[in-house]
């Protein structure tokens, strides 16, 4: 009787994330996520965008070059033969931070035109988490209709909505508490969100 081929267990591979940057205001919140996942040993893909590479020059002053050297890899926008395009690739989950309008509209509606949009449907369809942490304000009709339609697939609609009760003192505070919680949504147990205990 042939015996069974024997499969390495989950843990024998590095946990994986795939990070994406678009041209939405907030480049810090993609960036301090690939700083705090590479301190927690985690292997990160990144996709950012031509106008994500241009707003992370505006707001953060890093060329590409800077900002790419913070992930494990990172992938053009337009190579959609990319490992992250395919669902056979085990990635954890998928953040967008800071996730456009116009990229959760194509996430809402299946587009994958884009190596970002595609990585995003393929955890959809496998069932992995994403986190769109999406930044725009007012909401226009349209756009919280493609976060009903991102939601009933499945994915976690994150706008980094600042939280008050433990008194950050500084910007750093504020942004280092919202990138924490969404790592710990992103199912990393080291995570460290401060958590409520209660007046």
């Amino acid at each position: 009787m042939a015996s069974e081929p024997s499969q390495a267990p989950r843990s024998a591979r590095p946990r994986r994330l795939i990070v994406g940057l678009t041209g939405a205001s907030g480049a810090v919140y993609g960036v301090r996520l690939l700083q705090r996942a590479r301190a927690l040993g985690v292997e990160t893909h990144l996709v950012a965008t031509p106008a994500g590479i241009l707003n992370v020059h505006h707001e953060l002053g890093l060329d590409r070059r800077e900002l790419e050297a913070l992930a494990t890899q990172a992938h053009a926008p337009g190579d959609v033969g990319a490992c992250i395009a395919s669902g056979s690739f085990a990635t954890d989950a998928m953040v967008i931070a800071p996730c456009s309008m116009k990229t959760l509209a194509a996430v809402a509606h299946g587009l994958g035109d884009n190596l970002l949009t595609r990585a995003a449907d393929v955890t959809l369809k496998e069932r992995r988490r994403l986190l769109l942490m999406v930044r725009e304000t007012p909401f226009n009709l349209a756009h919280l209709r493609n976060m009903t339609s991102v939601t009933e697939m499945g994915g976690i609609v994150f706008p980094p909505l600042p939280a008050f009760y433990h008194r950050p003192e500084t910007l750093d505070d504020i942004i280092d508490d919202t990138v924490e919680r969404a790592l710990a949504l992103l199912g990393l147990d080291e995570a460290q969100p401060r958590a409520w205990n209660g007046l």
